[in-house]
């Protein structure tokens, strides 16, 4: 492995990733009653909200985040707590500065931004009260830059439990005090759950962050210039801010823009509305709520891949990467023959509702490049190729834009799902070829890909033939007992031609 202490790697990991599976199942959870309580087009409101969310918060959380994680790493091995304390102040002022520049436009602009860019009024209350929220996520996003360059995952995952429990419990008690259909309040409350949680978190973060920093040793003292950390952080900072920025713009207005589209093709607005919302807020989150140890073992990655590339440690960085891409592909292949087998059942056990599971079934065969395509975008991030992913990510955002104008009038909903494959094809094709060519791994086709994917395959088919004969009449154990079954099979296989064992962190 990367040089680390592989036990402090285990811990670390572990840590993330039940804190991934524990906010996954209160995400997926949450959703689910949500969606009971506004329905389809409600969720589709929201979606769109928190797109525009999602774009806001990229100037003051994004690209400072890494950059706090690769220098503070530098300093932390130096030993020089006083290097490592004015990062992060120098991190967090630039992240309090932009994030009350963009603040203010929003609450001055809240009308004009809803109507001109978002295309419905009703957000324009969600956009006040989201603002706010902004210079929390700021410095929440640089303190755990720090604690994930220390390899120290449990403060942040303790942060995201808290923020995730208080964001549900202001939701649920707003909304049933309200006691409203009207989407733009029901949104209204959805971002000022956001923002309260952002805040107990922020409060939360600082005061580990302060008791952390009085541990450690200043075992070097060198003084590091505020123009140095402010030429670092924009050298490391500005693509993938820039990146994510322009991406996160793109896709808000590709999710504006879907709606629109759909109404061409025949829907009303609230329908239009629904269909969306059963794609980006009901189907997408069940088919990446397995990926929690995926997402954990990136974020762990991205500072000793740094490290390791820094120091030119080849035959580290090559096994590191072939044994992720190994171990993410299998992983995906086994989850996406579950989710075609079942897609359907699970729409109607957590939303009632056959179309979701349709689209859930529809899209299982994309889980692979997903994941994948997600790991590897971190990694590359580590190895400093940050504007390769950033040109992908653009090509990509635009060329989706133009598609959903060219088809989705004519094609609809399915036309929308063909451009999804077309997207996550591009992508993570480019991203797994750039990271395989840079780390020079060697990546065996029929071992790594084909024969797993035919294993998957037949294993899955056959246990749901097997399954379905008998006489059960529950949704859950017919999922829990295909489950249960197709799993070991399929892992016992794929092992017995690699080898060896499928998690290289165990």
């Amino acid at each position: 492995m990367i040089c680390l202490k592989k036990t402090l790697f285990i811990k670390n990991a572990a840590v993330l990733t039940v804190t991934g599976v524990v906010l996954r199942i209160l995400g997926v959870v949450f959703k689910i009653w949500l969606t009971r309580k506004i329905g389809q087009a409600g969720i589709g409101l929201y979606q769109i909200v928190f797109s525009f969310y999602v774009l806001v918060s990229t100037f003051a959380t994004t690209g400072i985040s890494t950059a706090v994680t690769r220098l503070c790493g530098d300093e932390l091995a130096a030993g020089n707590k006083k290097g490592i304390r004015k990062i992060v102040r120098f991190a967090v002022v630039l992240s309090l500065l932009l994030s009350l520049i963009t603040m203010a436009i929003l609450i001055f602009g809240s009308k004009i931004i809803s109507k001109s860019v978002l295309f419905d009024l009703r957000a324009s209350f969600s956009i006040k009260i989201l603002s706010f929220s902004l210079p929390f996520m700021g410095i929440c996003s640089c303190l755990r830059g720090y604690f994930i360059a220390g390899r120290k995952a449990a403060p942040p995952a303790v942060s995201q439990i808290i923020e995730q429990v208080v964001r549900i419990l202001v939701v649920l008690t707003g909304i049933n005090l309200i006691n409203t259909i009207r989407l733009d309040i029901v949104c209204g409350i959805i971002m000022l759950g956001d923002t309260i949680a952002e805040f107990v978190s922020c409060a939360f973060l600082a005061v580990r962050y302060k008791n952390d920093l009085k541990k450690l040793q200043d075992i070097k003292q060198k003084n590091i210039s505020k123009k140095y950390i402010g030429a670092k952080i924009r050298e490391i900072a500005l693509p993938i801010t820039s990146g994510r920025y322009l991406n996160s713009l793109l896709r808000t207005l590709e999710n504006v823009l879907v709606p629109k589209k759909l109404i061409l093709n025949g829907c009303s607005r609230e329908l239009s509305l629904a269909k969306f919302g059963m794609i980006k807020g009901s189907a997408l989150p069940i088919l990446f709520f397995p990926s929690a140890l995926l997402s954990s073992i990136s974020t762990l990655l991205l500072p000793e891949l740094s490290v390791a590339g820094g120091k030119k440690q080849l035959i580290t960085i090559k096994s590191t990467v072939e044994e992720v891409i190994i171990t993410t592909s299998l992983a995906a292949y086994i989850i996406s023959g579950l989710f075609f087998v079942f897609g359907r059942e699970v729409g109607l056990l957590f939303y009632n509702n056959k179309s979701v599971g349709a689209l859930i079934r529809v899209l299982s065969p994309l889980v692979p490049l997903m994941y994948l395509d997600s790991i590897c975008d971190g990694m590359l991030k580590g190895l400093n190729k940050q504007t390769f992913t950033f040109f992908v990510s653009i090509i990509d955002s635009s060329l989706r834009l133009v598609f959903i104008v060219l088809f989705v009038p004519d094609f609809g909903l399915s036309g929308f799902v063909g451009i999804m494959y077309f997207s996550n094809a591009f992508t993570g094709l480019l991203n797994i070829g750039m990271l395989i060519k840079t780390s020079r791994a060697d990546i065996n086709f029929f071992k790594t890909v084909l024969f797993p994917i035919c294993t998957a395959a037949i294993t899955v088919l056959t246990v749901d033939t097997v399954i379905r004969m008998l006489p059960i009449k529950s949704i859950l154990v017919y999922i829990i007992l295909v489950t249960l079954i197709s799993c070991p099979i399929y892992f016992y296989t794929v092992s017995k031609i690699h080898g060896r064992k499928i998690l290289f962190f165990i």
